[in-house]
């Protein structure tokens, strides 16, 4: 709800009021309240960062297959070591469920029923190409904070891979750009090799 404050009597050309907007942050709780009621419908598809519901972009063929080859490479790698999760959410904080790309979350024999948490939460990957800027800069901050340890960006119009570790609440303190047959080991998985031409092979 937005507050008036009233001022001395100005100068010229100086307005008389200022008006204050207050930003409504929405909770997880909220979130799913407004999902269960209808407000989303079924293709809606939806994030909440920060409190805020962003509307995602819709997803290409390309970037189907991209996903898809990134699921594969993990789940064949990893086994029953890991869940390989795949555009679902992850609750990481009570203002944040975004829904990644990929999510690699420790293993568990019931899946995980009530859904994962951060302290669940191995790597992340998102595979960007029109969202680029959103899951390099926001969407990294966002996984900072919560506490997750690694968080990769594949690049798809530069096919390269982003590399980012060490969480603090200001952001990721290391990123690496990777490309090519440039190896990098998950943080959990460090007899695991990936590289970006793996994830990423050259357009034809």
């Amino acid at each position: 709800m937005a507050t008036t404050r009233r001022n001395k009597p100005p100068k010229m050309g100086v307005p008389l009021t200022v008006t204050l907007a207050n930003r409504y942050r929405f909770s997880a709780e909220e979130y799913h309240r407004m999902a269960g009621a209808g407000i989303f419908g079924e293709d809606d598809r939806v994030e909440l960062i920060d409190g805020d519901i962003i509307e995602m972009s819709p997803i290409g063929w390309k970037h189907v297959s991209d996903v898809n080859r990134t699921a594969h490479v993990f789940s064949q790698a990893l086994g029953h070591r890991a869940i390989v999760q795949v555009q679902s959410p992850v609750g990481l904080t009570s203002r944040s469920e975004p829904q990644p790309d990929i999510v690699i979350l420790r293993w568990r024999d019931d899946f995980y029923p009530d859904g994962p948490g951060p302290e669940d939460t191995l790597l992340i990957v998102e595979v960007a190409d029109t969202s680029l800027r959103y899951d390099r800069e926001e969407k990294a901050l966002v996984y900072a904070r919560a506490g997750v340890p690694e968080y990769w960006v594949e690049q798809v119009n530069r096919r390269s891979l982003l590399v980012f570790r060490d969480p603090s609440p200001d952001g990721y303190r290391t990123v690496r750009e990777l490309r090519g047959d440039e190896p990098v080991n998950p943080l959990a998985f460090p007899d695991l090799v990936v590289t970006a031409r793996l994830l990423l092979p050259p357009s034809p």
